[in-house]
């Protein structure tokens, strides 16, 4: 079996991370497997195949700003990725994030139509069936479910700052998404694959596959973090984003820093430097870090990890925090509830942040019964159950 995966990234991110292990679960198996990507590093342990280039990459941003046709341009990369899929001739293709720049959706699906090979598409957001935008819950909006018009939020990634042709974007990725007859979607939530049943894919076949973590990595371990920090007389709850934004929750810490007495201490990894101008001096506001082992200490020095978000498909962190066994407060919006075990934390009402503060002191009051749940609940996020269950939907396809 021949497995050619299609992702923005490879081995960076969680998108990239997952086609790394699916490719290794492969060859584990005795297969083969290729992945396609436009942007980042090129990892060595896996057979990858990067196209397309900078500037092309560039013109399409430029491009999307101006008109709202996002996944219209990068026809050269395109016809690069197209000539070797017809060298590699896989079996099946397996796409991943196809927006980001970097693909034109027009010639890729007219290929995979004329192709005629089955095709395995995780939808990792909701870009694909929408007419614009890969997230909408924060503006509550429904108009996806029959046809987008004058879209809310155009401005917002894929960002256009001129037209909106969400009706349009809407029609054409329809009429190419819906005309495979071999094409079978996942989602990482059975939130995600409920709204995905609401949409224009509601014919197509969908399974949900949680995305898995390395339980054997992520795992709790002693530190000197807090006293790095200076912190280490805290009760210390960590927040974790690549862009912290209000979706993200980036209000609901700044009010937590007036709700919360000095017994805690707020500590936010992924601010960029004009976000941290925002925030208050009382919590601590950090860099992205792309290091693994560096985020597994700062899950393991949190006595509480806050998901803040109103806006996820899955909502990794969660899981990952869960695995370090430390407990989880979140709130009740998309697909985050799924990942929070029973015991393993509180969930809430989105922007509750006064019921946030209630639940940190319920946590933090029995720590031990709570880090329990999670330990006991970890299992149920080994990525080789999700490997195994991709690598079965594989098998039935052919």
């Amino acid at each position: 079996m021949k497995i050619f995966q299609i992702n923005t990234v490879c081995g960076s991110g969680s998108t990239g991370r997952i086609a790394v292990d699916l490719a290794h679960m492969l060859e584990e198996h005795g297969d083969e497997c290729c992945i396609a990507f436009s942007r980042g590093t090129k990892p060595e342990d896996v057979d990858c195949f990067q196209f397309g280039n900078k500037a092309e990459i560039y013109w399409h941003g430029i491009m999307t700003r101006l008109t709202d046709r996002h996944g219209m341009y990068s026809k050269g990369a395109t016809r690069e990725l197209i000539e070797k899929i017809k060298k590699y001739q896989p079996d099946i293709i397996h796409l991943h994030n196809i927006h980001g720049y970097y693909l034109n959706i027009q010639l890729l699906f007219e290929f995979l139509r004329e192709y005629n090979k089955p095709v395995v598409w995780t939808l990792h957001d909701c870009w694909s069936y929408t007419g614009h935008c890969s997230h909408y819950t924060c503006v509550e909006c429904n108009r996806w479910q029959k046809e987008c018009y004058k879209c809310p939020l155009k401005k917002d990634y894929p960002g256009s700052i001129l037209l909106d042709h969400s009706t349009q974007n809407y029609r054409t990725k329809k009429q190419l998404f819906t005309s495979l007859v071999k094409l079978h979607l996942v989602t990482p939530s059975e939130w995600l694959k409920n709204e995905v049943e609401k949409s224009f894919f509601m014919d197509i076949p969908c399974t949900a596959i949680p995305n898995g973590i390395e339980i054997e990595k992520f795992v709790y371990r002693e530190n000197n973090l807090k006293n790095t920090l200076g912190i280490s007389n805290k009760k210390v709850i960590l927040g974790v984003a690549n862009v912290w934004t209000e979706q993200k929750g980036i209000n609901d810490f700044i009010q937590l820093a007036e709700l919360l007495d000095e017994t805690y201490q707020l500590v936010m990894i992924g601010v960029d430097e004009q976000r941290k101008k925002r925030l208050p001096a009382n919590i601590i506001a950090l860099d992205r870090t792309k290091n693994i082992e560096e985020l597994i200490d700062y899950y393991s020095m949190a006595d509480i990890y806050f998901n803040s978000s109103i806006e996820e498909t899955m909502g990794m962190t969660t899981g990952e925090a869960i695995c370090c066994g430390t407990p989880v407060v979140a709130y009740r919006s998309t697909a985050v509830p799924e990942s929070v075990g029973d015991g393993c934390g509180v969930v809430l009402e989105p922007h509750d942040t006064e019921g946030v503060a209630r639940a940190f002191a319920e946590i933090i009051n029995r720590q031990e019964k709570y880090k329990n749940a999670c330990l006991a609940y970890r299992q149920r996020f080994d990525k080789k159950i999700s490997n195994e269950a991709y690598y079965k939907l594989y098998c039935s396809m052919l």
